[in-house]
């Protein structure tokens, strides 16, 4: 199956701050809030939804097609970094005079976390055709519709739901910034929706459909619940619960990209025909992996130790059934 994959390509500046941001919210003066943090750790990483994405599919022996828009400095680190891993980046604009997406994010002791995002280049894959890039390298079986300049996710949508392409949407970091009539348009019709407990909610809140309209109007519904693990969901169906995979004792968690990597896991199961239990399952490793390691594109599946994580979550005929993908 070929997975196209449209959305954020950016890079990560992850700042770590050693207390709660929520001892510094003074609930009196929520009218003019102005907070300053001093940092402890600062780690420039690759990162964007839709290259976290492909990079996790990529080490699955998959090899998807990245699609968006960056500036020039693309060429000098990155490109060759996605290459190296198996993505195809011939989906990819670059823009004559922005630089590309930023994502500034500092996370406290307890990985709450406060970010910001830069679009830059990113403004640009509005411009990007559906059509154009399927002339270049075939159409997809499979597009996932991930956070990106909001006018270029309402098209990429549009155009393969009438191409008769299926859709796999993932608006999250974009839900804030959308309204009902922004949210609905790319959740209506698709074959999966992904998202977190919370945007969950925030999709329901924004379309006014609750989460029975949803199911109505998707052919499955994903959602993580972090540490709880995730919810697959089809309409008419009793829904499937899948544990998370424990992270090891003693190691520092950074929680950025680690949805990103689970939609990786989920995707290339899905690629390989496995069921909703293995790909939410194989998911749910790499998720465990990515929180493991500072960086969203830094973790890696080759270790052994990951098919053996694996056979203690979910048992060894479940392992037996993604041992190919994870030996990629």
């Amino acid at each position: 199956m070929q997975v196209a994959v449209s959305g954020s390509i950016a890079t990560d500046y992850l700042m770590s701050f050693p207390g709660r941001i929520s001892d510094q919210i003074v609930s009196d003066h929520l009218e003019r809030v102005s907070l300053s943090f001093l940092i402890d750790g600062l780690e420039i990483r690759r990162g964007g939804v839709a290259a976290n994405i492909c990079y996790g599919m990529a080490l699955l022996g998959q090899r998807p097609l990245l699609v968006g828009a960056v500036g020039h400095d693309f060429h000098d680190a990155y490109e060759p970094h996605l290459a190296r891993a198996g993505v195809d980046t011939s989906g990819v604009r670059v823009s004559d005079t922005q630089h590309s997406a930023m994502f500034l994010c500092t996370t406290d002791e307890e990985q709450n976390q406060i970010a910001s995002f830069y679009p830059g280049a990113m403004a640009e894959a509005r411009h990007i055709a559906l059509d154009s890039v399927s002339a270049t390298v075939g159409t997809p079986d499979l597009l996932v519709v991930c956070p990106n300049d909001p006018e270029a996710m309402e098209r990429h949508t549009r155009e393969a739901l009438e191409a008769g392409v299926p859709v796999a949407a993932d608006p999250s970091q974009q839900l804030p910034r959308l309204d009902g009539d922004g949210v609905r348009p790319l959740v209506d019709g698709a074959t999966y929706l992904l998202s977190n407990d919370y945007e969950a909610a925030l999709i329901e809140s924004k379309t006014g459909w609750d989460a029975a309209e949803v199911l109505r109007r998707v052919g499955t519904r994903v959602t993580t619940h972090g540490a709880k693990g995730c919810v697959v969901e089809q309409a008419g169906q009793p829904p499937l619960h899948v544990p998370a995979v424990p992270p090891r004792d003693a190691v520092a968690l950074e929680p950025t990209g680690v949805g990103d990597a689970f939609r990786a896991g989920f995707l290339a199961a899905r690629a390989e025909q496995l069921d909703l239990e293995r790909s939410a399952q194989l998911g749910s490793l790499v998720a465990t992996l990515a929180l493991e390691t500072v960086g969203t594109q830094e973790y890696d599946l080759a270790d052994a130790e990951a098919l053996t994580r694996f056979a203690a979550a979910y048992g060894e005929d479940a392992a037996a059934d993604v041992a190919h993908l994870l030996r990629s």
